[in-house]
């Protein structure tokens, strides 16, 4: 099921709406919770997915805060804090404004003015409802709202990534822990990824040869670079994680891992 959504960097997401729909059946009788308490207690559902749900779904009055309605409520207030300081004040502001009647129909409102008239560049301010009460419009500040900290730098983590490959094409992939990047995906054995490169531990026993150059990926919170070792070993290798070459497709590998594939094979 997981090789479904290889590619797309949402494995987490995939893995919680399993671990999801198990508690749903186990503990609310296989009914969908309608209030925000228990919606935010089932895996995979936070703050800005359980209100929405509760008000979108169930007509609750939730305050749906996502990127736009923060955009929306930085500038209908002229709130110059930057994010991520300024969130629970906008939070707090977009509170203000929820309605009792109707908050899904609001949130969703709310959110669409964000996506489509209040922009993050050159917002559409003659066509804003909230034109009139913008305190952002009036001050003239509406194109630098939000305010945001400087972005970090991205660090860069190193590490080793090994392919074997048996005489009769069966190659060694490991499922990596369910917990964590990448969690439950198949992949080639390998290093901790940090910022030095670590002594290689290859996985067994093999003449490993590293190939020439690294292959670079980048994930939300950092770059990687990863040094490639390969190895023929022979057919008598039976270890449970040796995937036949018949039952073997690279599509089903997270990104990365078909990066390392696509660099080996390119080599042999």
């Amino acid at each position: 099921v997981m090789a479904a959504w290889a590619g797309l960097g949402y494995y987490a997401r995939a893995r919680n709406l399993l671990k999801c729909a198990r508690v749903i059946v186990a503990e609310h009788d296989g009914k969908f919770p309608t209030d925000r308490a228990a919606l935010q207690n089932l895996p995979g559902i936070g703050p800005y997915t359980s209100a929405a749900i509760a008000a979108i779904a169930f007509d609750h009055a939730e305050t749906v805060v996502d990127g736009n309605v923060e955009r929306v409520m930085a500038r209908l207030f002229d709130l110059h804090v930057p994010l991520p300081n300024s969130k629970g004040a906008l939070t707090s502001l977009a509170a203000s404004l929820t309605p009792q009647t109707r908050p899904g129909d609001y949130a969703q409102a709310v959110m669409d003015l964000g996506a489509t008239i209040c922009t993050p560049k050159s917002p559409r301010c003659d066509l804003c409802p909230w034109h009139s009460i913008c305190a952002a419009r009036k001050a003239g500040t509406a194109a630098d709202l939000p305010r945001k900290l400087p972005k970090l730098k991205k660090p860069t983590r190193f590490g080793t990534a090994y392919v074997a490959r048996r005489s009769d094409g069966a190659v060694l992939l490991e499922r990596r822990p369910e917990r964590g990047l990448l969690g439950g995906m198949l992949g080639w054995p390998g290093s901790e990824w940090s910022e030095t490169l670590t002594d290689p531990i290859p996985p067994i026993q093999a003449n490993w040869v590293e190939v020439p150059g690294e292959v670079r990926h980048t994930f939300t919170h950092f770059h990687l670079r990863l040094r490639v070792m390969v190895a023929e070993v022979e057919a008598h290798q039976t270890n449970q994680t040796f995937i036949a070459a018949q039952d073997f497709r690279p599509a089903d590998l997270p990104t990365v891992m078909r990066k390392i594939w696509s660099m080996v094979a390119a080599e042999t």
